[in-house]
């Protein structure tokens, strides 16, 4: 099993950040989640997955759009969103699944 897999099996939320070096959207996304690790600290967990580096991970996922921000909890989707999503939501999101 992948760690990505490992990940995304624990009981602590996992938020994958599916990004692309070359979007825009996805650089300003970068520093608000850095945001959010920072306030949630090791209560979840929060991981960047680059499309182009792993391209069979975001066609596993159906991730057509970057950024796509999807929170795992127990191996399971829980919640999902296209498009640059700020600080105080993530964190809201993140803290409903502990």
């Amino acid at each position: 099993m992948s760690d990505f897999e490992k990940l995304i099996q624990e009981s602590k939320p996992t938020l994958v950040d599916f990004f692309a070096t070359w979007c825009g959207p996805c650089r300003m996304q970068g520093p608000i989640l850095e945001d959010v690790k920072k306030r949630v600290g090791d209560t979840a967990n929060i991981i960047k997955i680059d499309i182009d580096q792993n391209q069979r991970l975001a066609a596993q996922y159906n991730v057509r759009s970057v950024p796509t921000l999807i929170l795992f909890k127990n191996g399971e989707a829980v919640w999902r969103a296209v498009g640059v999503q700020q600080a105080d939501a993530l964190e809201q999101k993140l803290r409903e699944q502990y």
